[in-house]
């Protein structure tokens, strides 16, 4: 519902804005006057013809020289802050006072930074007028609004509403324009929000426009998980206009209470053994945040926890990751299956992210086919805290799109990112959701109830690992012990640029999301193993025809280490992979990129002993952290990999990636320690190209075939770590 003197006041508090610079540049230009005339009462006192007893009838005015003036311009480009020696040396150089040059790079600096704010002026004076015009342009929408059962005005009096809910209407009204002005005061200085809304229950039915697509008449309310994901991602719409003020005070609220959260300690955090992610304290939460964004909906759990960690990456780098969907995407594509952004309500203030807010939607998985994914619909918000520190909050917009059967909401969640030293930048991540995940299979329970299968510190290992290979992919030289058929460090990045995509198609296909381009087969003859087919045409990445995708997963009474060594290993491969068909596997390349030796990309050679077969190469990546690890592996043409390893596009060599992902069955140990105790929850999925014409049917035997050949390996792997562990 539109509401105009809540954007009345939003002008006024932006006038003052402006008002409030052109107060602060007359404060400027004075402290610039009172510089300059400091410098001349300096020059009028020098030389012996005055009486220390009397002060100076005149001042001496002395004008610098175009000389002097043109090289201390071209000093300050490159210092404007020289210290005690650097002024000493200019004044011998240019036959001045070393106070002279104190204050004439002290006026230099001044007009700078008044220049820098006439820009600002100026730029929130164009943000004040497009203010305005939208403005008018809802004033207009308003007056020629109609009712849609009679056709006729809307006006208040015609809603189906009595006189004592049009008061408490109002009184909320009232309440969200003070809200507002605390938002637009941070401009001026003045305190901000500290509370959420009072009422947060969805909107009346007399808005004017649909929300999001989500209301009764969607068809979308209830329905299977998996079915539904993909549709409901599909289906969410950008906010109206009328959505955006809640959506502000929603992300500001939810930024204070993140800060909070992120910085503080006992009792509203408990400790976990072994460096292992802190745990909510659900009552005290509820006792200093008594208004947040509602009580938890019937048939939901609660799951929140908090962990920290140094990583090689800078504050404003990861911002960017953050506030990049793309990026993020790519970053976590282990943790996101999918992920778009609606609308970008603000980019930020001064070219960077400061204030950057947007409406985004989400979908993040466990990498297995038996754990259902969470889909959210929440507002992005980004805010620079003090000088070295920078915030990134998420918080649910459900109150826009209400549902009768909630899946998942996501309480104020993100993280604190501090700079330090050298590059690196402490990161404490809090992961808050309410969550309905009875469709859980009983193997990945335990893991999914202690939040490390969602949890804040799977995001912070996977961004440690991410930033190291970051890391690895900038170097510009092939670091020593790196042998191989790599030559160039052009080849090199474009080999790791290749296994990107290699990961990222494999983590497309490995979860239980149903968003992408993939179709899931029904009756395929397998319980226990998920068939999926696609046709590929028109992609360079990929070969064209049809490709099934299966995979399944199990648990293993081996720990996760021993697992991923096992299958990362290229003597042991012959073991399990039968592609190789018991063939001898040569590693051609290797690339580090991370602490763990476990994290690498490889390029191997088979030499089978089938001639058809003879002479294949696989591009392989292996990489682990404590909340998990993956071996991904894909076929690749030898001609195309000799392209890209002469430092050519890879984006056109056709993959179709396979692997596994090994998780651990219950909680582990400290970042980058050992695993505990207990068992590995293994997912093995394949991609095959079963057709090279995308308009052939699938037949059954097809579908035979790859769960034929899923189990097969199944069973290999089994038999062979069983072995090991005997």
């Amino acid at each position: 519902m539109f509401q105009p003197n809540m954007f009345e006041t939003h002008h006024s508090l932006l006038d003052m804005t402006s008002h409030k610079d052109i107060e602060l540049g007359k404060m400027m230009n004075d402290e610039f006057e009172s510089s300059r005339s400091a410098t001349e009462n300096l020059e009028g006192l020098s030389g012996d013809d005055q009486d220390p007893n009397q002060r100076p009838k005149k001042k001496r005015y002395h004008r610098h020289t175009q000389h002097q003036i043109q090289e201390m311009e071209n000093f300050f480009k490159e210092c404007p802050h020289p210290d005690d020696k650097q002024r000493k040396e200019l004044s011998r150089r240019l036959s001045l006072e070393p106070l002279q040059i104190k204050f004439w790079f002290q006026n230099k600096r001044t007009q700078m930074k008044a220049h820098h704010e006439r820009s600002e002026n100026q730029q929130l004076r164009s943000e004040n007028e497009k203010l305005r015009a939208d403005n008018i342009r809802f004033k207009e929408a308003l007056s020629n609004a109609t009712c849609p059962n009679c056709g006729g005005p809307a006006a208040i009096g015609e809603m189906s509403f009595d006189e004592q809910q049009l008061r408490i209407e109002n009184a909320r009204l009232r309440e969200e324009i003070d809200r507002i002005s605390g938002i637009a005061a941070k401009y001026v200085g003045k305190p901000m929000l500290t509370s959420y809304p009072n009422n947060l229950s969805p909107r009346p039915s007399f808005d004017l426009g649909p929300v999001g697509g989500f209301g009764p008449q969607s068809g979308l309310v209830g329905g299977d998980m998996y079915a539904s994901a993909g549709d409901l991602l599909r289906t969410i719409a950008p906010p109206s206009e009328a959505d955006k003020p809640l959506i502000i005070e929603l992300a500001v609220a939810a930024m204070e209470e993140l800060i909070r959260m992120a910085q503080a300690g006992d009792p509203l955090w408990v400790p976990s053994p072994e460096n292992g992610p802190e745990i909510l304290n659900e009552e005290e939460y509820f006792r200093t945040f008594p208004r947040g964004i509602g009580p938890m909906p019937l048939g939901l759990r609660s799951e929140a926890s908090r962990y920290s960690y140094v990583v090689i990456m800078s504050p404003m780098n990861l911002v960017e990751i953050l506030m990049d969907v793309n990026q993020w995407s790519c970053v976590f594509s282990g943790i996101v299956s999918r992920a778009m952004t609606l609308e970008v309500l603000s980019t930020g203030v001064a070219g960077n992210f400061n204030g950057a807010l947007q409406v985004m939607t989400a979908e993040f998985q466990v990498p297995s086919p038996l754990v259902p994914t969470r889909e959210n619909y929440f507002v992005r918000y980004c805010k620079q805290h003090g000088d070295d520190t920078w915030v990134v909050v998420d918080v649910s917009l459900d109150v826009l799109r209400p549902s009768p059967v909630p899946r998942c909401r996501r309480r104020p969640s993100g993280c604190l990112i501090q700079e330090l030293a050298n590059g690196y930048s402490k990161v404490t991540w809090v992961e808050h959701v309410e969550v309905d995940d009875r469709d859980v299979h009983n193997i990945y329970r335990a893991l999914v109830n202690t939040g490390l299968a969602f949890g804040a510190k799977r995001w912070v290992s996977t961004l440690d690992r991410q930033c190291e290979r970051l890391a690895s992919v900038m170097a510009n030289n092939i670091p020593a012990g790196e042998a191989g058929v790599i030559t160039s460090s052009e080849g090199r990045k474009s080999m790791l640029k290749l296994a990107e995509r290699m990961v990222m198609s494999f983590c497309a296909g490995v979860g239980a999301s149903t968003a992408h381009t993939w179709t899931t087969l029904s009756g395929s003859g397998a319980d226990d193993v998920r068939v999926m087919t696609r046709k590929s045409m028109d992609d360079p990445g990929r070969p064209p025809g049809i490709v099934l995708s299966a995979a399944t997963s199990f648990w293993m009474p081996v720990p996760p280490k021993r697992v991923f060594d096992f299958l990362r290993d290229e003597h042991s491969r012959s073991e399990w992979d039968i592609l190789s068909n018991g063939g001898l596997v040569q590693e051609m390349a290797h690339i580090a990129n991370g602490r763990d030796p476990g994290n690498s990309v490889s390029l191997l050679r088979v030499n089978s002993a089938n001639s058809s077969q003879s002479n294949m190469l696989i591009l392989q990546e292996s990489c682990t952290d404590s909340t998990g690890s993956y071996v991904i592996y894909a076929p690749v043409d030898i001609v195309a990999m000799n392209v890209v390893l002469n430092g050519g596009d890879p984006d056109y060599v056709a993959l179709l990636p396979s692997g596994f992902a090994i998780l651990p069955d219950g909680p582990v140990a400290g970042l980058g320690g050992e695993p505990g105790p207990g068992g590995s929850l293994l997912t093995v999925a394949f991609q095959i190209l079963v057709d090279s014409v995308p308009t052939a049917k699938l037949s059954l035997g097809s579908v035979a075939t790859v769960n034929s050949l899923i189990k097969c390996t199944v069973e290999r792997i089994k038999a062979a770590v069983a072995c090991e562990t005997a």
